[in-house]
C-alpha cells in the first residue's frame, strides 16, 4: 500500500533557542492535504449552496479530498519544474 502524499504540516512551527536562532522545525496539526480539502469543501458548498453534493456529505468530502490531491500533484509538478 502506498502512502498518500499529505503535503506535510500545513502550518509548521519553528522552535527557537534563547538566542533567537531556530533549533528545529516542528510539524504538528493538520496536514496540507487536510487544509486544501477543507478549503475546497468551503468553495463547493458556497458555490452550490450545498446542492452540488445532492445532500450527500460523503460525496462532498470525497470530492474535496480529490481536489486536494490534485492541488498537491500540481504543486509537486510546479516545484519540479523550478
Amino acid at each position: 500500500m502506498t502512502k498518500t502524499n499529505d503535503g506535510g504540516a500545513a502550518f509548521p512551527g519553528q522552535a527557537c533557542g534563547s538566542d533567537g536562532l531556530p533549533m528545529f522545525e516542528a510539524e504538528y496539526g493538520m496536514t496540507l492535504r487536510d487544509w486544501f480539502a477543507g478549503q475546497a469543501l468551503v468553495g463547493l458548498l458556497a458555490q452550490s449552496n450545498g446542492s452540488a453534493t445532492q445532500s450527500d456529505l460523503v460525496t462532498g468530502a470525497r470530492w474535496s479530498y480529490a481536489m486536494a490531491d490534485a492541488m498537491l500533484q500540481a504543486r509537486e509538478a510546479s516545484n519540479a519544474a523550478s
